[in-house]
């Protein structure tokens, strides 16, 4: 009866062991993957910058403007020095496909520099920020939109609710640096298109329901919504930063590009848009349960042997092959469970 005790007690000790390494994992494993994929995007965005410049330079339809690119550093977005007026106007850039760098954000408050990239779905999002697809582009005429995760993928806006009013964003894109302000959108002070008395007056971050969509609606004047999940480790809220575009800062924003078709002509679904992130990839639910039993029977063959031959050599051979399986089983397990941003 006492051994059976003693072997249910350490059972459950390698159990509990076993999720608190998944937790660490979650919490900070993960940001392997996006610590990657800033390198992959600053580069890329480099290459979209001098790609742009060489089209619109070319272009007999744009006024020439003054424009420096910098190559972007491992800590800091490429500086662009861009001179427009109503009449020195750079085209908007064109939308890139979903996962590609669209631009860095940088927020002095939270600390926050990062690429972010077109799409908002469960790969965008460990990436980097994402900007929802049908909102318009940052930098250009409406009502952009971008979201990113607050505890996992090196939890971007995890700080989010640290914002106050009169905060400064500075969005970068290869039209240029444009930076925001935040604002307080129940204000009855601002102008038309800005005032929305669906929100709480005098408070820099509003908390709305998953299912309000209502937030990224578009308006005529320039201004950014940031979004997350909230509270800090849950998906049952959504905390909401609104920013308005600095003119006196700013080149005048243009047009946005006409959004892109949705596949097979079917209108974008915002409410689809704004959940994707947060259902399990079915796709990753076999990897995790083979990984799984990969992982059990390198345990208990572990666990032989050490019963076998009780030395610390044994232990620390284990280990090794044990912590190798037990990584790819945790990545799709991450994957399939719901997301907790």
């Amino acid at each position: 009866m006492r051994r059976t005790i003693a072997g249910i007690g350490r059972t459950l000790i390698t159990l509990g062991l076993l999720i608190l390494l998944f937790v660490a994992y979650q919490l900070w494993g993960t940001g392997i993957w996006t610590a990657r994929a800033q390198d992959q995007l600053k580069g890329d965005f480099a290459k979209a910058q001098r790609q742009y410049d060489a089209s619109t330079d070319t272009d007999p339809s744009t006024v020439d403007t003054s424009t420096t690119v910098r190559a972007p550093s491992t800590t800091t977005p490429p500086t662009t020095s861009t001179t427009a007026t109503t009449s020195q106007l750079r085209p908007a850039p064109p939308i890139p496909p979903e996962g590609d760098a669209e631009g860095w954000i940088t927020i002095p408050r939270i600390g926050l520099n990062m690429v972010f990239v077109e799409g908002t779905s469960r790969d965008d999002l460990k990436k980097g920020p994402g900007h929802y697809p049908g909102t318009p582009l940052p930098g250009t005429l409406g009502n952009a939109a971008i979201a990113g995760h607050r505890t996992t993928y090196l939890h971007p806006f995890y700080n989010i609710d640290q914002l106050v009013l009169g905060d400064e964003i500075k969005i970068q894109t290869v039209a240029g640096t444009f930076y925001y302000e935040v604002f307080d959108p129940a204000d009855p002070s601002n102008p038309p298109g800005l005032y929305d008395k669906r929100y709480t007056p005098g408070v820099p971050h509003q908390i709305v329901k998953p299912t309000d969509t209502w937030v990224v609606d578009n308006t005529a004047q320039a201004e950014l919504t940031l979004s997350a999940c909230n509270p800090k480790y849950s998906a049952a809220q959504r905390i909401i930063i609104k920013a308005k575009l600095m003119a006196a800062k700013s080149p005048k924003p243009p047009e946005p590009p006409a959004p892109k078709p949705a596949a097979h002509g079917k209108a974008i679904s915002q409410q689809a848009t704004l959940s994707e992130g947060l259902s399990g990839q079915a796709r990753s639910l076999d990897p995790a349960v083979l990984w799984g039993i990969i992982a059990a029977l390198v345990g208990v063959a572990w666990w032989w042997l050490f019963r076998r031959w009780r030395h610390p050599l044994t232990w620390a051979l284990g280990v090794i092959p044990f912590l190798v399986v037990l990584f790819p089983f945790y990545v799709y397990l991450e994957r399939a469970l719901p997301a907790g941003y």
